[in-house]
């Protein structure tokens, strides 16, 4: 990556990971491929995520600040592969799930249950955590957030008080992560702080206003959003799956525009001069979008060759956003 650098130093990039169950392969391949070009010309300052998005986000993160680029990109690779469905059993419970999320979209009359009626779910969970702690010593944490590395931050929301919840840094803890991704009709809400969570989708998707808050020497002069979500749509939704898809989603894109647009505002009134400019900042906001629509039942298929296949299309994806970069 070679845009110029401002003339004071680095050009301080941050970057939000949408969230999307299994689709966030996707960003682990941008992000390797963003990692394996990174120079001194780039300073990372913040990284969020929401779903799957914060585990990509928090290997990445980890990877960093225990060790370097190379760290990251083989952290977020083994991550993915433990991730992925292995074995006769899990390969089979990988395609009921999918099945049955296909034909709830498709309108099928299916029995309705939920996580706390029956154990498979639980079960779901606690082997996210276990591939987790692998590979992330959370107890390390806090002794790690210095003022020299990037800001962490994780994207949940506050089901009994209807709000938006973040995690941050020393606050990002295994349940933070597991909260984020605890899909209602997958899992059970994760209880943190005297109040139940769920899934990050539903909030921030990903996290940006976090980022965006920092100390004037790490406000980022860029935000790189990877996103999951197509953004438009050609004609209209007519059949029930297609329906169900476009729902999901807008879903997920809605808060991540809403953000957006607010930085946008600020940008103008910078550049308007109806904010100071020597306490607010212009930040230009790059997408690098997956740009090929998958069904919404394969948010939870961990099938390996899909997982590969999504990360294959990220590395190309990123790519190709770094080419556009050197024009």
């Amino acid at each position: 990556m070679s845009e110029a650098a401002p003339d004071d130093g680095p050009t301080r990039i941050a970057i939000a990971c949408q969230g999307g169950g299994s689709h966030t392969a996707f960003t682990a391949g941008v992000l390797r491929t963003l990692l394996a070009e990174w120079d001194k010309d780039h300073e990372l300052v913040g990284i969020s995520g929401t779903s799957g998005g914060a585990f990509n986000a928090l290997a990445t993160w980890y990877g960093l600040v225990t060790g370097d680029e190379t760290d990251a990109r083989e952290l977020l690779a083994a991550l993915w592969d433990d991730l992925a469905a292995k074995g006769p059993q899990d390969r089979w419970m990988n395609e009921l799930v999918t099945s049955r999320s296909r034909m709830e979209s498709a309108g099928f009359a299916l029995l309705e249950i939920t996580p706390y009626q029956i154990p498979g779910p639980e079960m779901g969970k606690k082997r996210i955590r276990t591939v987790l702690e692998r590979h992330i010593d959370f107890e390390a944490i806090p002794d790690l957030c210095r003022r020299d590395v990037p800001e962490l931050v994780v994207g949940t929301v506050d089901v009994n008080a209807g709000v938006f919840e973040t995690f941050t840094n020393e606050d990002v803890t295994v349940d933070a992560v597991l909260a984020s991704a605890a899909v209602p009709d997958l899992f059970e809400a994760v209880k943190l702080h005297g109040h139940y969570h769920w899934d990050g989708l539903f909030s921030q998707n990903p996290p940006i206003n976090d980022l965006m808050h920092q100390p004037p020497g790490q406000k980022p002069d860029e935000l790189w959003v990877i996103q999951i979500n197509p953004q438009a749509f050609e004609g209209e939704p007519r059949t029930a799956e297609v329906i169900a898809d476009r729902r999901n989603e807008l879903s997920g894109n809605i808060s991540l525009n809403q953000e957006l647009r607010f930085i946008e505002r600020v940008n103008d009134w910078v550049e308007s001069g109806k904010l100071p400019s020597d306490e607010f900042a212009v930040t230009d906001v790059h997408r690098i979008e997956m740009g090929q629509r998958f069904h919404c039942a394969t948010k939870v298929d961990r099938d390996p060759d899909f997982l590969a296949e999504l990360q294959v299309l990220g590395e190309q994806r990123a790519a190709e956003f770094l080419a556009s970069r050197e024009d």
